[in-house]
This record gives structure tokens, sequence and C-alpha cells, in this order.
């Protein structure tokens, strides 16, 4: 498998079991695991982080379809080369430095993780065209 569908399954992985940290946060919160498996009708009193996670983990699942199309297409055309590759791996390690400068509430870093991984996929497009 190339480095870009591995950046791509990586970044799969991310996103599918991303929920878990935020959903232990919530668990762990008094009455998390009654609010887990009722309704969710009414908020729960969780750690802030928790939401940060959720919001991250909405970033990433929106940011992962264009990357998925980008990747998919240079690979497909057989364009995939070394800047693919390093582009995916920058968008993947950008997307885990997001995640956890989000959870952290880290703000200017985290929006630094987010254009780190839009270069990555710049990079993968430039390609395209090319």
């Amino acid at each position: 498998m190339t480095t870009d569908l591995s950046m791509l399954v990586y970044t799969g992985l991310l996103s599918l079991f991303f929920f878990l940290t935020y959903g232990t946060g919530r668990l762990l919160a008094p009455g998390g695991i009654e609010w887990g498996f009722g309704n969710r009708e009414k908020p729960i009193a969780a750690p802030e982080w928790t939401a940060r996670g959720q919001r991250a983990h909405n970033n990433l699942v929106e940011n992962l379809a264009p990357f998925a199309i980008l990747v998919i297409v240079a690979h497909l055309t057989g364009k995939a080369n070394s800047t693919t590759a390093l582009g995916a791996t920058l968008f993947f390690w950008a997307r885990v430095a997001h995640a956890a400068t989000y959870l952290a509430g880290i703000i200017y870093a985290r929006t630094a993780a987010f254009f780190v991984g839009v270069i990555g996929e710049l990079m993968i497009l430039s390609q395209l065209f090319f």
C-alpha cells in the first residue's frame, strides 16, 4: 500500500475511534452512564474538553472527505508520488495535532495544525494538475 493510501487509512481510523475520547469523558461524568444509554434529551455536566473533543471530531469528519477524494484521485490517475505522500503524511499528523490541541484548548496551535493539514491537501492537489 502506498504512503498516501496508508495515511488515508490512518486518518479514517482516527475518525472512526475519536469518539472514544469525548465519549469516555461523558460516561465518567456524574450520571453519564445513564445519559449515554438514555435519549440524551437533557445536557450532561461533562468537562469542557468533551465538547471540544466532539467539535474536533466533527471537524475531522468534515475534512476527511476532501482529503480522501484527493488521495484516491491521485492514486487512480497514477499521479501519486513523493509530493503526494508527503502531503498525505502532513495531513495525517496535522489532524493528530489538531485533535490534541483542540482537546487541550490550545487555540493558536490548533489553528496552525489545521492549516498544516490544508497545506498537505494543497500539495496533493498540485500534483493532480501537472
